[in-house]
Parts: structure tokens; sequence; C-alpha cells
């Protein structure tokens, strides 16, 4: 398994990269939204990668994060999706928005990678929900490089499940609930009090 690739950035081709490493350029295809975040040619880049052996090919994939990688692993084992496939899915949503997408059931989000239909998202989002960690979609991202995201409690969950009971939807309740500032000690009371509040301002 080729782990990742570091080394300079030679030219963009029609679906990524070549990277030169070792005096070797690998062709690397990665989502379209790394596109717009790597440097010039001639600048050193590193993408973690996945290497595709099947029968008419042999193709690198590569990922800004190992993070992202594992998330690509993950949607390429969903039946029906195959590499490609999931690169137009994670060039179109970060992986935190398509985890976010996926448990809360928001199909349009999925579907809007091209190539995605909604049968194929309505699958993506049955196979992988269980497999997504509602507490890490809940956690804030990080403020910069060197921070670590905002640890969510218990009772953030709970609020969600509550919201839900309580007729939201699965997609509103998240997004309210993620947006909420708030102290790791806020009770389930506290922080529904400060949704229902974000909720009627909508």
């Amino acid at each position: 398994m080729i782990y990742y690739v570091k080394g300079i950035l030679t030219e963009y081709t029609e679906e990524g990269v070549v990277i030169e490493a070792g005096g070797v350029g690998y062709q690397i295809t990665v989502p379209a939204s790394l596109l717009a975040e790597l440097p010039q040619p001639g600048e050193e880049v590193k993408l973690y990668t996945y290497y595709q052996v099947a029968e008419d090919a042999r193709r690198l994939f590569g990922f800004a994060s190992r993070d992202e990688r594992s998330l690509f692993m993950q949607i390429i084992k969903v039946s029906g999706i195959g590499p490609k496939l999931a690169v137009s899915v994670l060039g179109t949503l970060t992986p935190d928005a398509l985890r976010l997408a996926v448990v809360s059931g928001d199909v349009k989000a999925i579907a809007q990678a091209p190539g995605m239909g909604k049968k194929t998202a309505e699958k993506l989002i049955l196979e992988l929900k269980d497999k997504i960690d509602l507490a890490a979609v809940l956690q804030k991202p990080a403020a910069g490089p060197s921070s670590a995201p905002t640890v969510i409690s218990d009772a953030f969950t709970e609020a969600v499940a509550a919201l839900q009971a309580l007729g939201y939807s699965s997609s509103e309740a998240l997004k309210t609930v993620r947006s909420i500032e708030a102290a790791d000690d806020w009770t389930v009371d506290q922080i529904l009090q400060e949704a229902f509040r974000k909720l009627a301002s909508f």
C-alpha cells in the first residue's frame, strides 16, 4: 500500500495532479475541492493516498488528510460506489459536511455530487449511518491547526434526540445544536432553551 506521496507538484491534469517523488512522477486523482487548495507547480505537497488495483487499471487517489482518506475508504465499501464516485462526493462535500448529511439523512446534499443519483445517495446513507459517531459530528471544528476540536458532552446528543422527539427533522436538530456556543457543563435543558431560541429566529 502506498500510504502517502510527498514530493514536488509538477503539473495539474484533467483529474488531478502529478507529484514527483524520488525521481518518479505519480499521477494522482484528487477531489475537485482539493485542487483549489493546492499550491502552484514547483512546490512541495503531501497527499495521503489510496492505490486502486483493478482488472483494467492501476490508479492512485490522493487526499489532504488521513481523515478524508478514511472516509473515502468507508464510501467505496458501499455497494455500487466506486473510487471515482467517492472522489466526486468528497469533491462536493467536506468530510464534516458529508458526515452531517449522512446522520441527518440529507439525500439532497449528497445527490449534488456529479454522478450521484438519489437512490445511490439513499444507499450511502443507509450503509454509513451506523458507522458514524453522532458525537463526532457534533464536535466543533478546531479553531486553528494547533487547536483541538471542542469536545461535546452527552447533553448535546441528548438534546438532538429530544428535538427529534418533538418533531424536528434530524437535519434541523443536528444543525441547530451544532451551532450553539455552549460550555461543556451545560445541561440538556440549557441546550434546548438555546436551541428553541435559535429555531424561533429562523
